[in-house]
């Protein structure tokens, strides 16, 4: 059985392999909906692949014609003589779905559909593109849209989209949901001379989706830099799976869109209300080394920077300079990032005072005093890469009278086999565009200013940081699974969605987590009873399944010291619950075990519909209610993701010990994570999970959960 299972992935996966390839490199295209009449989509596809050097063969399907643009036409797919690799289509979408079954009986392996019309317009339009699904699915052909620009393959000189031009040849594979987005980025991209590789619209992502992409141009030869723009996925986990091993060989950045908390979801759980999609990007993003561009500008100033193939491998960088201002910007523009401005070597001051005259500076930044030429910025590049306390250099040039810039130019960009990255801040307009053409050659981007040089350096130094971290390290506890099975089951059965914390405190126990002594009171004498057995202070709380927020309904009371104030509490707490929740179901008043000292912390989760469970850590209190000081990543953990999330919080130092204090044990915080992320692993139903506050101690002493809570929703498997 589970030969026969591997032999079908290992076929699915060969004919998913082909179709992408016939979809970026066929040997013939038919374009159905080819129209005369210019101006027309069907008309200005075909002029494209004629245009741009398509080399294959082209075939005009159009009933109505005899042939377009000096291609013979043919009435439908089926007539067309020989193999056809790929179909276009630029048809309306109601004719779409009947043509379509059309490529099932030419045994077309690869589709493009142009044609808008379908699930984006309404129900109508879904149903159509439902349709369309399933005959794709039962023909095994792989559909790119509908509803999209189309693809371009340099390579292959492919432009089978209606896009109005065709980018130069380049190392750069681009891939984008929003098809007026390309147009656009593609008309900026060509007027700025960046080339690419491969130019994707993915539209509504019937069956071609962001997670192909990545794979396809992952393992593409021509594709170095792999650019994105999301709005969403389609399969959180299995984009993650891929974007972690395509971003070990390769560059992955993504712009997504729709991240601000307006469209967050509302949830009950302070993990739920804090997290929302964008939060689950951002794990996903950094979890997978998948850099995030927050800005069309930045998602192409990174690109270039990239696309030049020399990463830095270290945070240490240098300026030269001709221009004081300028270098005083991009020293402050290091500080604020984090990069840090190098040192240099003895020799490498005394290499620069011989080569530059007296009144220039020799420390970082270097500046070569306003009247430098080609020769002096050549003698201090030289000097500066050799240094081996530099990573990296940023070059600024302001054209002055006596400088030339395509001299100075030429001297940076033989520089560039020194190995380390060198990015050129050529200041101006007119005056040093001869200069960006000539560095560009060269395989170096010019920035107009020093800021976004700063900001690519920063994102090149992020990325070589992943590249180099050890494979992940996963840690397993040995729990009481069946414990929660039984425990969730029950909850199933008596009709219950949240859990409050006496059976939360059951199932986090069966996990590894210590709770405070605690037992229900149905009385007063009981209540007495059992505070002075687990000894004063105590905590008193309401216990009711219809109460979850009990702080909120006044149901907690800390420090509780005699018998007196539990009689006197006690009482308090039912008359509340009677007076405002008569229908409450209160199984009695709990005395719990009051743990005093330690730092209050929080562990919660939230089941994402994209990426499953996303985990959060933060300090408890104000840090989480009011500034949200709180890091995410993805279930299930690995040790360095738990690790990263309790140094990532703002407030960490806290925990190190301010003041005197002592430290809490860090490595009890990550095993507390750890186990937390195998139990919402373990249990997909589990929908959002707090702990909530988690008492954390000096070493010596493990943590406490000293409150729990989760809600339960079937079928959110995210696995």
């Amino acid at each position: 059985m589970a030969e026969s299972e591997a032999l079908l992935n290992k076929q699915a996966l060969m004919t998913e392999k082909a179709g992408l390839g016939k979809l970026f490199s066929p040997k013939s295209v038919a374009v159905v909906g080819a129209s005369r009449e210019k101006g027309k989509v069907g008309h200005t596809v075909l002029r494209n692949l004629i245009n741009h050097g398509f080399s294959g063969k082209i075939y005009p399907v159009n009933p109505q014609a005899k042939s377009i643009l000096g291609k013979k036409c043919f009435p439908s797919l089926l007539e067309i003589p020989g193999e056809v690799d790929l179909a276009v289509f630029a048809i309306p979408a109601e004719a779409v779905v009947a043509t379509f079954e059309q490529c099932g009986g030419k045994n077309i392996p690869a589709s493009i559909i142009i044609s808008a019309g379908f699930k984006e317009s309404g129900r109508k339009g879904a149903s159509l593109e439902a349709k369309l699904a399933q005959k794709a699915a039962e023909d095994n052909i792989r559909v790119l849209g509908p509803n999209c620009l189309g693809v371009i393959d340099t390579s292959s000189s492919v432009n089978a989209t209606f896009a109005a031009g065709m980018p130069p040849k380049g190392n750069i594979g681009f891939f984008s949901q929003s098809g007026a987005l390309c147009t656009a980025i593609l008309d900026w991209a060509i007027g700025e001379g960046i080339g690419f590789s491969k130019f994707v619209s993915l539209g509504n992502k019937l069956d071609i989706d962001e997670t192909d992409m990545l794979r396809a141009m992952g393992e593409d030869e021509h594709t170095e830099v792999i650019l994105g723009y999301l709005e969403g996925v389609k399969d959180g986990v299995r984009f993650l799976e891929a974007a972690g091993s395509v971003t070990q060989r390769k560059p992955v950045i993504m712009l997504k869109s729709g991240g601000t908390e307006a469209g967050a979801r509302a949830a009950s759980s302070h993990t739920g209300s804090l997290a929302g999609s964008e939060k689950a990007f951002a794990a996903a993003f950094t979890q997978s080394g998948i850099i995030r561009a927050v800005a069309i500008e930045d998602l192409f100033e990174y690109a270039r920077a990239f696309s030049s193939r020399r990463y830095p491998k270290g945070n240490r960088v240098a300026i030269v300079t001709n221009a004081g201002g300028p270098a005083i910007i991009a020293s402050d523009a290091v500080e604020r990032s984090s990069l840090r401005m190098a040192s240099f070597e003895k020799e490498t001051i005394e290499s620069l005072r011989t080569s530059l005259p007296p009144s220039a500076n020799v420390y970082n930044p270097v500046d070569l005093i306003g009247d430098a030429k080609h020769d002096r910025y050549a003698a201090a590049l030289e000097a500066v890469l050799k240094d081996p306390n530099v990573d990296g250099v940023f070059v600024i040039f302001t054209p002055q009278a006596m400088s030339g810039p395509e001299e100075v130019a030429r001297a940076v960009a033989r520089c560039g086999s020194n190995g380390k990255p060198i990015l050129p801040v050529f200041m101006g307009g007119p005056a040093v565009e001869g200069s960006a053409e000539i560095l560009s050659k060269a395989s170096m981007p010019n920035y107009r200013y020093p800021e976004p040089a700063i900001s690519a350096m920063e994102a090149m130094v992020r990325y070589e940081t992943w590249r180099a971290r050890p494979a992940p390290e996963y840690k397993s506890f040995s729990v009481d699974k069946k414990q929660v099975q039984r425990l969730l089951e029950e909850a199933w059965a008596s009709g219950q969605t949240e859990i409050g914390e006496y059976t939360a405190r059951e199932i986090i126990s069966a996990y590894g987590f210590k709770v405070p002594g605690s037992v229900i009171a149905n009385n007063v004498s009981d209540a007495e009873f059992i505070a002075e057995k687990i000894g004063f202070p105590v905590v008193l709380k309401i216990a009711s399944p219809d109460i979850l927020h009990k702080s909120d309904f006044g149901g907690v009371r800390v420090g509780v010291r005699s018998r007196e104030e539990v009689r006197e509490v006690f009482h308090e707490m039912k008359e509340r619950v009677k007076r405002l929740l008569p229908d409450a179901d209160l199984w009695g008043i709990s005395v719990q075990e009051m743990i005093q000292g330690g730092k209050e912390v929080i562990i919660g989760m939230v089941r994402d519909p994209q990426f499953g469970p996303v985990v959060m850590f933060g300090l408890g209190g104000i840090y989480v209610e009011i500034m949200k000081d709180v890091a995410f990543r993805i279930a299930p953990l690995s040790i360095d993701n738990a690790q990263e999330m309790v140094r990532e919080i703002k407030s960490f130092p806290l925990l190190q010990g301010a003041r005197g204090e002592k430290p809490v044990h860090i490595e009890a915080i990550v095993e507390a994570l750890l186990r937390f992320s195998q139990l919402v692993t373990d249990f997909p139903e589990i929908y959002e999970m707090d702990i909530n506050p988690l008492k954390v101690f000096p070493q010596g002493r493990e943590p406490v959960a000293l409150d729990a809570r989760l809600a339960l929703k079937r079928n959110e498997v995210s696995q």
